[in-house]
């Protein structure tokens, strides 16, 4: 009889793993339902995408999804890194470009079948594609340049509009400077020089035009000589000089959601990402007071911003089949279906990279300027997206922190930069 017991608890010891893990190891949950892990690093939309999740398990009661999202002040790229060499890798993460494509090229799923991937307006899908091949779905359109508070400028006298070049731009700064006191403002900037990202993301209105703003131009480059270097030390300086201190300790949060958030600072730079986090303060803020500025850079010397698909979805394809399957369907549903486009343009805030959206649809101002800017030809690519992997964190971001604090010379900060960007490719 004792035989038999253990033969049995054997048996049902093996059932339960079973049950437990799918052929590729991942949970598979409670019952027959699929279990999807996503990677998030949006941490500015992680309500809306939880929300988004939930609506879906509604509608599909055999798939659960679990996400995961590092962003903000944690290293995501790190972050995603790790995931993969403990053995835990997502079934969808997040691409920041062609060099997180490159990266992971060995376990992305070529998504030229699914819907999400033919209704991508055209172009969008060349930052996420490898040799013609799509590897990533774009999760948005996004523009980003000086985010500044319209009722700050008008109240110091200073009419956007006339803003049509640098020096144009420089003298708004100096003139909403001069009334800090009267505005009862901290400084004209909020530049957050803590975060990497957004160093990386500032660098590329000046790289952009030396690799002729082109994605595929800019990915397979193996110099950058900062051909517009001097434009770039010229902004600058100019917001180290007008901004809020210590610079070097400014973060996202401080910068966003209490001095610009606030009235605080007039001019943070920043993408219309930082709307729904705008909203969940004030919603009149963003109606009322949030505008959109372009950088003057260039041979053409024309105002610009950078806009175009930030960051692609990418599907793990050394998941269980049943696992690959679900994520696709997952994707699809969230920028083809009537539900998951709403929730893309009124909850999301998002300015969609598909098609069979109404541009009127798009609530917020500054995000229908953002693709208008798009749409006219008035935008520069994400070219920080394509930097050789690991080169804004490791040698971009310290060198620029240096120069900012007055450790080194521009010319110095061009020099060791460029020798990183060329050893790095």
């Amino acid at each position: 009889m004792k035989i038999k017991l253990s033969l049995l608890s054997i048996i049902l010891l093996g059932l339960l793993v079973a049950c437990g893990l799918n052929e590729s190891g991942d949970k598979s949950g409670s019952g027959d339902k699929t279990v999807i892990d996503v990677f998030n690093i949006k941490v500015e939309t992680t309500d809306q995408l939880n929300n988004l999740v939930e609506l879906y398990e509604e509608e599909n009661e055999n798939v659960d999804i679990n996400v995961t999202t590092v962003g903000g002040g944690q290293d995501a790229a790190s972050a995603l890194q790790a995931k993969f060499s403990s053995g835990e890798e997502p079934a969808i993460f997040l691409l920041g470009g062609l060099s997180d494509v490159e990266k992971y090229q060995d376990y992305l799923l070529d998504v030229s079948d699914m819907e999400s991937a033919k209704t991508a307006i055209e172009g969008t899908l060349d930052g996420g594609s490898m040799d013609g091949t799509p590897y990533g779905i774009p999760l948005n359109i996004e523009g980003y340049g000086w985010m500044y508070n319209k009722d700050i400028f008008e109240r110091a006298g200073v009419d956007p509009a006339s803003i049509d070049s640098y020096e144009a731009f420089k003298e708004a700064v100096e003139k909403i400077n001069e009334q800090k006191e009267d505005l009862g403002i901290e400084a004209v900037f909020g530049f957050s020089a803590k975060e990497d990202w957004v160093v990386s993301q500032y660098s590329s209105h000046f790289t952009a035009p030396e690799f002729n703003n082109n994605v595929k131009e800019a990915f397979e480059a193996d110099q950058l000589n900062f051909e517009y270097g001097d434009r770039m030390k010229e902004y600058t300086d100019l917001f180290n000089k007008y901004n809020y201190q210590p610079i070097l300790s400014l973060d996202y949060s401080t910068s966003v959601e209490e001095l610009f958030a606030n009235d605080q600072v007039a001019i943070i730079h920043q993408g219309n990402w930082i709307v729904p986090s705008l909203n969940s303060l004030d919603e009149s803020f963003v109606q009322e007071k949030l505008g959109i500025l372009p950088l003057f850079v260039g041979p053409e010397n024309e105002g610009k911003i950078v806009a175009g698909p930030s960051w692609y979805w990418g599907i793990n394809k050394k998941k269980d089949d049943a696992v690959v399957e679900e994520s696709k369907k997952f994707l699809d549903w969230m920028y083809t279906s009537e539900k998951g486009k709403e929730l893309i343009v009124e909850d999301f805030k998002y300015i969609p990279s598909h098609e069979g959206y109404d541009p009127e649809s798009i609530s917020d101002p500054v995000s229908k300027e953002v693709y208008e800017y798009l749409l006219n030809d008035k935008s520069r690519i994400w070219t920080n997206n394509q930097y050789p992997d690991g080169f804004f964190s490791e040698a971009l971001f310290p060198e620029f922190q240096k120069y900012l604090d007055g450790q080194n010379s521009w010319e110095e900060f061009e020099e060791k930069v460029g020798e990183s960007f060329t050893k790095m490719r």
